[in-house]
């Protein structure tokens, strides 16, 4: 790549990058400058200052003074700190992102500061008019609607401007469904009674069911406050030294950039919330480097576009959805990061292994000696390796906290604060000891040795582990966890420069402290501009989440879904066709619904519509899942519309840069990506690989098991195992991995997994299961329509204790009366587990289901282990002797 080429490359990812993300304005004007930078900076003070758990402190010790009245007007409830924050961004929407592409870039219209101001004050209105608004609940004013029409409207409009129109076009379709979903044109089967402007305004606007609900509840409490801290992170140059660590130990093996950009976009979701945004934050350096050894840039793009997809999906942050995932299914944190890892980690291995079948497939060679098989199994251990090594350091640091606290008592928070300096110091020392890592795709070529590079950027690792720590031992919430973080990120970009400096002998150390000064307010403002597209797109996403509550329009989805499965009922005898079909129109559904939309947004709006399409549908047909992988599935499928064409902005945002076709990258990321696509459908029916009801040791065996499969799974879509195969052998390659991945499904056609028992013995199965067990119920009934209900649920029933009924009253939230010798359902907790389900009052419980006495599906592993040696030794008699002929 000549000098100018890799020049124009850098200003167009630029310009992509602020045109999708921070905004495309950059004004030459001293006042609109000073706006873009001071607004930002003010927005990502009050959202730490919102957080912090010392604000309550500043109040009492400030008490009777001018500044105490100052700080009691920041004590905001949730609903009023949702309103400032949804006005921030939509103010800086309108002044950051000019309206068309053709729009002034150098200079904000008046226009768009008229329609900026407007904006935020039709925003902030529930925080200023709060009282009012409350106490007018159902019965708005005619203020109070005109300000909801005039924020919907411009809300849609800062979406549309920093995000483009998909979504906007999304909230149209169902605000038009919510306003003449009445019209007697509709089909019968979608049609309902509509709502008036009044009804619609106040649900969207003035209460927590529309804008103003949990999606930009979760963007004002812990969204902001990750993107600020991965945008610190970054502004510190740990984006820039995972990227080089990870091309350092890969970069020179055969395929080497490729590999290189899978592990880099991994860390680097470790702190992007977007897909798109890790596209252009890796790829940048990664695409032109894989072209550079072989790599067309088509498969180029599609590598990146793949690997940051899966960044996305990878816990901790999950593109904010792990946080929303908490709220909508009612779970811990550390459950959803626990259901998310191993599908996860196990992905990421794939696509490590199809990069290395692609480089063998295109005949390319490295510079290391390591033969390839042992490359493989030697990084596999790695990354195994890794995982507990994370696990024991955070393990391990808990006994010893603990230790601290037992020995000093109340001392012990300034003895741990003492050590976490001191190895914070150390490690910047350590660091200083070498040079600091250049930022150019050039260097990548020259790239000192793992060890040089690994010490240099210890301590960025410090801020994860502390967030790591957090959230999964101390069980703190996000916020919290996200917040101290980030106050020690402050930390870093504050002292390291000046810390080295001074290491290094250097005579600037005060200049480096300025400039350490700078960074912050650099990265707190780069932070802030993330957030503008997010936060409108969480307000937006409200607005569609208000409209299916308000119409019911889950109920017709799911209707639609069992309309179309209908028709391939019975098709294939021993296999539940109706079930399957289902869920893949599901994950078609998903996928389109996903198409052009944001991370977050995008979980938002499947999740809505389609998770409750499989609790139901599943229901009425067997398959009983617990709702965290429900969602799971759904937010899978949403995401891979950012891989598939025709919208497909991962793989469009990797085109840019390769300057390959988008259409055809498309296509090549979603083959490089169908494991991800299987991956929800064998969770789905094997809830074990989410580690569901899973302990420590059969853990690591599902780790490993699921992590062969899969890797076969690649080999036999790429037909290429150990030399290229035969169709029969991939063939062979895709049955193994689909027996260990589902052994249950063979055995399940020949003994029936679950016996049934008579439904009046439901006391007396709960009385005697054990610890955190559930019942498996056969219910029968009708809905709230009058159309019959025959389905299967699973009751939660916790710890054991007490008598039946009690166990079901207390973790189930349901009662049932027994009446002529039959047991139906009496009582339903509002909101508790068995009304989430969907069971209604008075349905009868027909029958119990018990796991069968049965052989273990394990069994299946030994003919499918078999039929693998074969391919093997098959394929190894053929290699040998293109190995003696290359040798020649």
């Amino acid at each position: 790549m000549s000098e100018t080429t890799a020049n124009q490359t850098d200003v167009d990812v630029e310009d992509f990058i602020a045109d999708s993300d921070t905004g495309g304005r950059k004004p030459t004007g001293a006042f609109s400058t000073w706006i873009l930078l001071a607004v930002p900076l003010v927005w990502a003070i009050f959202q730490l200052w919102i957080a912090s758990p010392l604000r309550f402190d500043v109040v009492l010790t400030w008490n009777n003074s001018f500044l105490g009245d100052i700080f009691k007007l920041t004590i905001l409830n949730d609903t009023q700190t949702r309103a400032i924050h949804l006005a921030f961004a939509m103010f800086l929407a309108f002044v950051a992102f000019p309206t068309l592409k053709s729009s002034p870039r150098h200079h904000i219209p008046i226009q768009d500061w008229v329609l900026g101001l407007v904006a935020a004050a039709t925003a902030a209105y529930i925080w200023f008019a709060y009282a009012g608004v409350a106490q007018r609940t159902g019965a708005p004013n005619t203020t109070d609607v005109i300000v909801a029409v005039v924020g919907i409207i411009l809300l849609m409009e800062a979406a549309r401007r920093s995000l483009g129109i998909p979504l906007m076009a999304v909230a149209l379709f169902f605000l038009a469904y919510v306003f003449f979903g009445s019209w007697s044109g509709l089909p019968e089967m979608i049609r309902w009674q509509g709502a008036s402007v009044n009804k619609a305004m106040s649900h969207m606007w003035l209460t927590t069911e529309g804008v103003f609900g949990v999606a930009i509840g979760v963007s004002s409490s812990f969204v902001f406050l990750f993107v600020l801290f991965g945008s610190l992170l970054n502004q510190a140059g740990a984006g820039n030294y995972f990227l080089k660590l990870a091309f350092a130990g890969l970069g020179h093996l055969r395929g080497g950039p490729a590999k290189a950009a899978v592990i880099a976009s991994a860390a680097t979701g470790l702190i992007s919330g977007s897909s798109i945004a890790n596209v252009v934050t890796t790829g940048t350096f990664t695409i032109p480097l894989m072209k550079r050894v072989g790599f067309p840039a088509t498969k180029a793009g599609a590598v990146e576009v793949s690997s940051s997809i899966n960044g996305v999906l990878t816990p901790p942050v999950m593109g904010a959805v792990a946080f929303l995932m908490t709220e909508y299914v009612g779970v811990s944190y550390v459950e959803v990061v626990r259901t998310a890892i191993v599908p996860a980690a196990i992905s990421y291995i794939a696509l490590v292994y199809i990069v290395h079948l692609e480089a063998l497939k295109m005949g390319m060679t490295g510079t290391s000696r390591m033969h390839p098989v042992k490359f493989m199994l030697g990084a596999i251990f790695i990354i195994a390796f890794s995982i507990v090594m994370a696990g024991g350091l955070l393990v391990g640091s808990s006994y010893l906290i603990g230790g601290l606290q037992a020995a000093f008592g109340g001392a012990a928070f300034w003895v741990i604060l003492a050590l976490i300096a001191a190895t914070y110091i150390a490690a910047v020392r350590y660091a200083a000891q070498g040079d600091d890592l250049p930022v150019s795709i050039e260097s990548m070529q020259h790239l000192p040795p793992v060890r040089e590079i690994l010490k240099t950027g210890l301590h960025y690792l410090m801020p994860i582990f502390l967030l790591m720590y957090l959230l999964m031992v101390e069980r703190k919430s996000p916020g919290y966890s996200a917040f101290w973080s980030s106050i020690f990120m402050l930390v870093i970009l504050a002292t390291q420069n000046s810390l080295k400096s001074f290491f290094r002998g250097q005579n600037d150390v005060v200049a480096q402290i300025k400039f350490g000064f700078a960074e912050i307010a650099e990265g707190m403002i780069a932070g802030a501009r993330n957030m503008i597209g997010l936060a409108a797109a969480m307000g937006v996403a409200g607005i569609i989440v208000g409209a299916v509550t308000l119409t019911g329009i889950g109920q017709v989805m799911a209707e639609f879904v069992e309309f179309l499965a209908l028709g391939l009922d019975g098709l294939f005898p021993f296999i539940d066709i109706k079930l399957l079909s289902m869920l893949f129109f599901v994950a078609v559904i998903s996928i389109v619904l996903g198409m052009g939309l944001p991370t977050t947004a995008n979980y938002i709006v499947v999740s809505s519509l389609m998770a409750g399409v499989v609790v139901e549908i599943g229901a009425q047909n067997g398959l009983i899942v617990p709702l965290i992988a429900v969602h799971m599935f759904v937010f899978y499928f949403g995401i891979m519309a950012d891989v598939t064409p025709p919208v497909g902005l991962a793989s469009f945002a990797a085109a840019a840069i390769s300057k390959g076709d988008p259409l055809k990258t498309g296509f090549q990321a979603f083959f490089y990506s169908i494991r991800t696509a299987l991956l929800p459908f064998l969770f789905i029916f094997n809830t074990d690989l989410l580690l569901i009801d899973v302990g420590p040791i059969q853990a690591v065996f599902v780790f490993l098991i699921a992590m062969i499969a899969m890797l076969l799974f690649a080999a036999g879509t790429m037909s290429y195992f150990m030399v290229k195969s035969r169709v029969w052998e991939s063939v062979a390659l895709l049955l193994v991995a689909f027996t260990l991945f589902q052994p249950g499904f063979f055995l399940n056609r020949i003994a029936p997994e679950f016996e049934t028992r008579p439904g009046i013995e439901l006391m007396a199965m709960a009385e005697v299961a054990g610890d955190d067990e559930s019942l498996r119920v056969r219910l029968v009934g009708e809905d709230l329509m009058g159309d019959p209900v025959d389905g299967r649920y699973l009751l939660p029933l916790g710890e054991v204790g007490g008598d039946g009924a009690t166990r079901l009253d207390m973790n189930a939230g349901i009662t049932f009366r027994e009446e002529d010798g039959k047991m139906f359902v009496d009582f339903l907790q509002f909101g508790g587990p068995s009304e989430q389900l969907g069971i209604d009052f008075d349905w009868e419980v027909v029958e119990l289901e018990v796991k069968a006495d049965r052989l273990p599906e394990q069994l299946f592993y030994i003919p499918a282990f078999l039929l693998l040696g074969l391919v093997y030794l098959l394929q190894m008699r053929r290699k040998e002797p293109e190995t003696r002929e290359v040798t020649a």
